[in-house]
């Protein structure tokens, strides 16, 4: 009888999670997530949603991002392991096009990411949400 199967690594889980956004497969995407799962964005303009608790509010603020943003890859990415095995540090770049205008999308990124038992448990997400909204989409916007 085989061993059981040890659950993904952070990185593996990480990984697994861009390939889905590429996808646009958003429900696999919130399958990675524990049901208790949070997500913070430290950089969030006032009036934006700074923290969402749980998969189904993860799941409700990731829905349309489709919608708004049509990725097409993630360069550049670099991941660092930490002093936790449980958490990585991602660096990458993501690139497409804005829906809406048709504008190109390229947007840096560091996220701070923690997986136990292969799900995805935090997510803090460094981005430049400004940089969305003066490129004519309001995909970080409140009214969701």
């Amino acid at each position: 009888m085989a061993p059981p199967a040890s659950p993904a690594s952070p990185s593996d889980v990480y990984r697994r999670s861009l390939r889905l956004l590429l996808d646009k497969d958003i429900s696999g995407w919130v399958a990675l997530w524990a049901e208790d799962g949070v997500m913070e964005f430290p950089f969030a303009p006032e009036g934006r949603p700074r923290r969402l608790e749980g998969r189904e509010a993860v799941a409700a603020y990731m829905r349309p991002y489709p919608d708004h943003i049509d990725l097409h890859d993630f360069p550049d990415l670099r991941i660092h392991e930490t002093t936790d095995p449980g958490t990585i540090v991602a660096e990458m770049r993501g690139v497409g096009r804005l829906v809406e205008t048709g504008r190109p999308y390229d947007m840096t990124y560091i996220a701070v990411v923690t997986v136990r038992d292969g799900r995805i448990t935090s997510y803090r997400d460094y981005w430049n949400p400004l940089a969305v909204l003066a490129s004519g989409t309001d995909f970080a916007g409140s009214g969701r």
